[in-house]
């Protein structure tokens, strides 16, 4: 019984043709043969056509068996490595744990503007989301 794929958004669907069409690109510049590329891969060229189409249907791992036959597995380690929007959601946790700076009372109460204390607003995920890095 053939497995059910769930289905992608059409921006993923074009991220994954675009990796697949990245690793026909590599191959071709080393001037591999599908048929000995798929060989090397263990993989029918059949298998290998979905795989260079971008067919989500492919397993990661084949994907990653492909990189690493053709050279590029390092290129993995940047993925996720500068992660601006993780970074802003950490801080904005961290920074609602730190005490607030200048939270002692005065000893005299005045009628200044240090006498009001205005409340912390936290952002929201959705509003981090909008903002540009």
């Amino acid at each position: 019984m053939p497995r059910i794929q769930p289905a992608l958004s059409s921006d993923l669907q074009k991220l994954a043709q675009d990796l697949g069409g990245r690793l026909a690109l590599a191959r071709g510049r080393r001037k591999l043969s599908t048929t000995l590329f798929a060989e090397r891969m263990g993989i029918s060229r059949n298998t290998l056509a979905r795989l260079e189409s971008g067919d989500t249907g492919v397993s990661l791992g084949m994907y990653l068996k492909a990189l690493r036959i053709l050279g590029l597995e390092s290129s993995l380690e940047l993925v996720a490595q500068e992660d601006p929007l993780g970074r802003k959601l950490q801080d904005n946790v961290t920074l609602g744990e730190m005490p607030a700076r200048g939270a002692r009372t005065p000893r005299r109460a005045s009628s200044g503007p240090l006498a009001t204390t205005t409340p912390v607003v936290q952002p929201t995920f959705s509003s981090l989301l909008k903002k540009k890095p």
